[in-house]
């Protein structure tokens, strides 16, 4: 069987949509797979049927209907979607992956597209496109389209709507099948912020020039999720995780929170890192009016129109301080944590709205007070943002990986 788009749908609710999107795929020339979720009817056009999903998923058809628990049997249907589909992946049957619905079935097309490896195309098209897609996209690479109206029925609108979706996908397969032209080259995962960026691309450019990729990751919670999981899936051979502010937001409240395993994998995967304490000077808000009143004392700068900066407090950094050095210390690879005394932002330097003597002192402590003697701290009187700064955290990296590798620097290609 050669690789399909895998079309996951409730067909006892949506089975002309979901035929509509299927012969389009099919008419631009590429094969699809067409898995059943719904549960109230059966459907004789699936190619994976409902009962197939329900086993996969615990429990049978017959009982999810008795039962006649809509949540229960979305969770059922959706943990059996992310079994076949993983099967699929599997045995390498899986071009692409689409899905569409409301709520329930844009939660369970997406569960089963994050056991999808990345680089394989995503699509969904969904009424919920527009609001908060985090809990639907996670950290893979899961594209959300609008629907505009309800997934119900096929008219002038939607027609147009779900035919651009499915050229899309069908397109992106297409162009798959033509090889990439690139070097492949050992892959180093990096974190910024707008407020570290003068830090995070000199030291790219010195990675770059050894013969690395740089991928750079945006420290917005996601950002630092999903290089967390790369570097779980074996894709990163060292990390230069220099802004580490999301463990801010976890902390005090913001809305860039990351997963409780932030800073963890790298150490216990053995990939060699280096760490800095970029952005922890400021936790990150939407619109001012969206920030909780309980911080109406607080010291704050509008980064943009949709991003309030709130500075962090000295208790706080002394306990973010404790915080990353804990983390760190349960790691099991080379581990170097670089702190800039000068200042952790290029709003926390001399003269600038976040500048905090004190908060950085209190960091500095917290990380002294924890810290254990197999993690290298390099103490630097510079900010962040200097050219010996990211010079020093890019050069230490590269010292790390050539112990690593043998004492031969570069030696991965």
């Amino acid at each position: 069987m050669s690789k399909k788009i895998v079309i996951i749908g409730s067909l006892d609710t949506k089975e002309t949509e979901f035929l509509y999107v299927k012969d389009i795929i099919e008419e631009s020339g590429v094969e699809t797979l067409l898995i059943n979720t719904g549960v109230y009817e059966s459907s004789s056009v699936g190619d994976i049927r409902n009962e197939e999903v329900a086993i996969a998923g615990g429990s049978t058809i017959e009982e999810l209907r008795q039962k006649n628990d809509r949540g229960y049997a979305v969770a059922v249907m959706t943990k059996g979607a992310v079994s076949v589909v993983s099967k699929l992946v599997e045995d390498h049957k899986v071009a692409a992956v689409f899905g569409m619905g409301g709520t329930a079935g844009t939660t369970v097309s997406a569960a089963a597209m994050r056991s999808v490896p990345v680089g394989v195309p995503k699509l969904i098209v969904s009424t919920v496109a527009s609001g908060n897609t985090r809990p639907y996209v996670g950290e893979k690479d899961i594209m959300m389209m609008y629907s505009i109206v309800d997934i119900a029925g096929i008219n002038s609108l939607s027609a147009r709507i779900l035919r651009n979706a499915a050229n899309a996908l069908s397109g992106m397969v297409k162009g798959n099948s033509i090889p990439i032209v690139y070097e492949e080259k050992p892959m180093i995962a990096a974190t910024m912020f707008g407020v570290t960026t003068p830090c995070v691309n000199q030291a790219r450019e010195i990675l770059e020039k050894n013969g690395f990729d740089v991928l750079v990751f945006h420290a917005t919670g996601a950002g630092g999720d999903a290089m967390e999981n790369l570097i779980t899936d074996g894709f990163i051979q060292g990390v230069v995780d220099i802004t580490t502010t999301e463990l801010a937001d976890g902390l005090v409240g913001g809305i860039f929170c990351s997963s409780e395993n932030r800073l963890e994998v790298a150490g216990l995967k053995g990939i060699p890192q280096v760490v800095s304490v970029g952005a922890l000077d400021m936790v990150n808000f939407g619109p001012p009016d969206t920030v909780p009143e309980k911080f109406n004392d607080r010291k704050f700068y509008q980064h943009n129109p949709t991003t309030t900066l709130m500075r962090t407090t000295v208790d706080e950094n002394f306990l973010l301080g404790e915080t990353l050095a804990r983390k760190l210390n349960n790691s099991m690879s080379p581990t170097v944590l670089v702190f800039p005394k000068g200042g952790v932002s290029l709003l926390d330097k001399s003269g600038q709205p976040f500048e905090g003597i004190e908060e950085r002192q209190a960091l500095y402590n917290g990380i002294k007070a924890t810290i254990k003697p197999h993690i290298k701290l390099i103490e630097v009187e510079e900010d962040i943002n200097h050219p010996l700064v990211a010079s020093l955290i890019a050069n230490q990296l590269l010292e790390l990986l050539s112990i690593k590798i043998g004492g031969v620097k570069n030696a991965a290609f």
